[in-house]
């Protein structure tokens, strides 16, 4: 069939669905739709036999949906309405939620049925759960809405209880640290991330805050600040204690939405002086903390796992990433696993942390330079295998990183965007030497150039990843130690190391690496120091949510474009 997805952002449930569907042989195109009146512009060009709407705020005019069928995709169980209904679940604390397909209707929510999927709600961020369950979720419904309208089958009215649910404002979301327990602190802090942040007031100022983890081992005056570690601040409750990793500034009515930042960056000399704890040791879990970097071995096997806010990764990040590999690969091991938790591996540089600094040219250079040193530590590992686990979604740089181990894993609900062009980048992280190298010369050209996402399935077919690992969120980790140990054990281990190391050398002697970084540096400099370059007001636009300019979105069959929405 001829889809069109409409879409108030191409986000990554909506990219997720447009490779499903694509992968199936249906013809996808995708518009990014803010108002009705854009949803009936787009319907009008594309005259598709289906309309899905993943992720759509706007109302789709009744002349629309009388005229095409179309389907919306709703993060709520049958009977559930409301536009924060995924919010509403985490905050009341849902064990089980749902993903309902609905015929599109006069009354939002109310259309009827054409597929409903159940999920388990672990205790995560609601962008984590997003990403994962609910996204796995959704492609369920979706594949199954479109199969049953493609045999001709009818939808099945709503039945049973409604409940119907306002919109969830931000008076309704504020932390009273003088009474709420953790467990309430952090259902409110999940239940808002990555948007739309929870509003307080701390050191004087106005902000949102992003994100929330337990912490079992601090305690203070509920509402003070604890302690740092790692860009986050740990604030007590009045039973314990949350790290906080990220904040925005709240900036006043038509000033320009801050950036969302570390949230010791943030704070900048407002923070006051406070300890800075060095990360826990070992895997979780064990007592209640926070840490997005951790190592820990199981036999001949080294894992370093790590998890940033929306899978961006600044030039302070990547040197402590690099930090914590360069003394994973002093350990005595023979397979060190790189990635490996659950949601984002890596989305790139950090566009956030390079649009608030004083000189974003020079901040947007220091940190490709930085994830270059991160790569290159990889791609010269010759002692041991390297495995990149990727329990979520990866971008950019993110996916040359992966790229630079000798096998990359990959969740079956992965997606991936293999190219820079959105954001005006030519790209860095030597992957003009590994993504030829696994898929041609002609396949990275038109990956790089097309922009498309990617599913795990298609890049399994093309040679981008080695294998996808069939299981939910909660169970990749398990699944790779598993896999991790069995490579480990197995007897042409030590023969593959030693040819590893010889190829290594041959490739050296003839197209060495720094040839590679020197040639996509040179590229990459001209544009950051380029003032007129579109990077620079696409970066903008994009970490300030603001219209701007953009490629534009390709046609055909499986069409879409790169970047790292958080939701």
């Amino acid at each position: 069939m001829r889809i069109l997805l409409v879409a108030g952002s191409f986000n990554s449930l909506t990219q997720r669905v447009l490779v499903e569907l694509g992968d199936r042989g249906h013809t996808v195109t995708v518009e990014v739709t803010p108002d009705g009146a854009a949803v009936r512009e787009a319907v009008a060009r594309h005259a598709p036999d289906l309309v899905v709407a993943p992720m759509l705020k706007a109302v789709v005019p009744r002349d629309v949906w009388t005229a095409h069928r179309c389907l919306i995709v709703h993060p709520g169980p049958v009977g559930d309405r409301g536009p924060s209904s995924l919010d509403h679940a985490i905050l009341e604390g849902a064990r089980e939620w749902g993903v309902t397909v609905l015929q599109a209707d006069e009354e939002m929510d109310a259309g009827d049925v054409w597929a409903s999927t159940a999920f388990h709600v672990p205790e995560v961020s609601k962008s984590d759960l997003y990403r994962n369950e609910l996204s796995d979720a959704a492609v369920t419904a979706v594949l199954l809405a479109v199969e049953r309208v493609a045999a001709g089958e009818r939808p099945r009215p709503q039945t049973g209880e409604v409940r119907a649910r306002p919109v969830l404002r931000q008076e309704e979301r504020r932390i009273a640290w003088d009474e709420d327990s953790t467990e309430t602190v952090l259902r409110t802090l999940r239940a808002a991330d990555s948007q739309p942040g929870v509003p307080d007031r701390l050191l004087g100022a106005e902000w949102f805050l992003h994100g929330g983890h337990a912490e079992d081992g601090l305690r203070g005056r509920p509402g003070d600040l604890l302690a740092t570690r790692a860009g986050a601040v740990c604030r007590a409750t009045v039973d314990g204690a949350v790290w906080i990793p990220e904040l925005r500034a709240r900036t006043g009515p038509g000033g320009p939405r801050a950036c969302k930042l570390p949230a010791t960056l943030a704070l900048g000399d407002r923070l006051p002086e406070l300890p800075d704890l060095p990360a826990p040791a070992g895997p979780a879990p064990g007592p209640r903390t926070w840490s997005d970097i951790r190592y820990h071995e199981q036999g001949p096997v080294g894992f370093l796992s790590f998890s940033f806010p929306g899978g961006a990764m600044s030039t302070d990040q990547c040197r402590r990433l690099l930090g914590a590999y360069e003394t994973a690969r002093g350990r005595p091991t023979s397979v060190l696993v790189l990635g490996g938790r659950r949601d984002f591996f890596s989305n790139g540089i950090h566009l956030n942390v390079i649009e608030a600094a004083a000189d974003p040219a020079a901040e947007s250079w220091a940190n490709i330079n930085a994830m270059d040193d991160l790569v290159e530590a990889v791609l010269t590992t010759t002692d041991r295998l390297v495995v990149s686990a990727l329990g979520g979604n990866a971008a950019a740089g993110g996916v040359m990183l992966a790229l630079a181990a000798d096998e990359v894993w990959c969740r079956a609900g992965t997606v991936l965007n293999p190219h820079y062009r959105l954001m005006g980048l030519y790209g860095s992280e030597y992957w003009t030497r590994t993504l030829p190298g696994r898929v041609g010369e002609a396949l990275a050209a038109r990956l790089t150039e097309e922009a498309r996402p990617v599913s795990a399935a298609a890049a399994l077919g093309m040679g981008l990843v080695d294998r996808v690992v069939d299981r939910g969120p909660g169970d990749f980790p398990a699944e790779i130690t598993r896999l991790a140990l069995r490579l480990a054990s197995h007897g042409g281990l030590q023969p593959r190391i030693a040819a590893k190391k010889a190829e290594h050398e041959r490739r050296e002697s003839v197209a060495p690496l720094a040839a590679h970084r020197e040639h996509e540096l040179s590229r990459m400099r001209a544009i950051f120091d380029d003032p007129a370059a579109s990077y620079h007001a696409r970066r903008r636009a994009f970490v300030r949510k603001e219209a701007g300019p953009r490629a534009a979105l390709p046609d055909g069959p499986g069409a879409g474009a790169g970047g790292s929405a958080d939701c």
